[in-house]
């Protein structure tokens, strides 16, 4: 799995576990709805920490939350 993959499949599982819908987590961050909905989409190819650290904190968790997960154990390498 690639980082941007891994990193949508992390959000939808803090975004579920939450019980936030898309529009609620776009509320939450204050960011712009086409920018959070491409990152859960896999439109954007590389998110940017600084809206990661956005959307971890629309989550309610840290970022050392938010990548402490299995999911980012074993990433493909990047060209």
């Amino acid at each position: 799995m690639r980082i941007c993959e891994a990193t949508q499949v992390r959000i939808d599982q803090l975004r579920k576990e939450r019980r936030l819908s898309e529009y609620a987590l776009i509320y939450q961050t204050g960011m712009p709805g086409s920018t959070v909905k491409s990152i859960l989409h896999g439109k954007s190819k590389n998110p940017g920490i600084v809206n990661i650290k956005k959307i971890a904190e629309g989550l309610g968790v840290t970022m050392r939350e938010f990548y402490d997960s299995d999911i980012f154990d074993e990433l493909e390498s990047e060209d």
